[in-house]
């Protein structure tokens, strides 16, 4: 009597990333039906379903309605998605500077330098703060 293995269980998150494709790729809002076409059948619509709901109850996708269900569009794309996931996790943390510290530390010398970058980019863009002795501010937005 020979017993078949049983089944492996997906990693965690592996299906709402495979969701999260399809939508990506096709660009355009998909039914349930759509992605299920688009993963290639191997998953039950109820199950595509339920993926989709859960996304939009944590605000990954939108939905509008498309006859008697609904369509579903990512609202962010994978970049955007993982900046989210990672502050996310960020603002679960007590302490943002060991957090932040330890992440920096992790990370390989070209990420290292592409986020020195990065930063050094956006403190640019920042509006200089007038000097402690520029005087009054005459202009738009000075007080009267």
């Amino acid at each position: 009597m020979s017993q078949t293995p049983p089944a492996q269980r997906r990693p965690a998150g592996e299906l709402e990333a495979s969701v999260l494709a399809a939508l990506w790729t096709a660009g355009v809002p998909l039914s349930p039906a759509e992605v299920q076409r688009a993963l290639g059948g191997r998953l039950a619509r109820t199950t595509v379903t339920t993926i989709l709901t859960r996304l939009h109850d944590k605000g990954v996708v939108s939905r509008s309605r498309a006859g008697r269900g609904f369509a579903y569009s990512p609202i962010q794309d994978s970049a955007g998605l993982t900046a989210r996931r990672m502050r996310s996790e960020l603002d679960k943390q007590d302490d943002r500077g060991t957090a932040l510290a330890r992440f920096v530390s992790q990370l390989t010398d070209e990420d290292e330098q592409l986020l020195r970058t990065l930063l050094e980019g956006a403190g640019a863009d920042a509006a200089p703060a007038p000097a402690p002795d520029a005087g009054p501010r005459t202009g738009p937005g000075a007080a009267p």
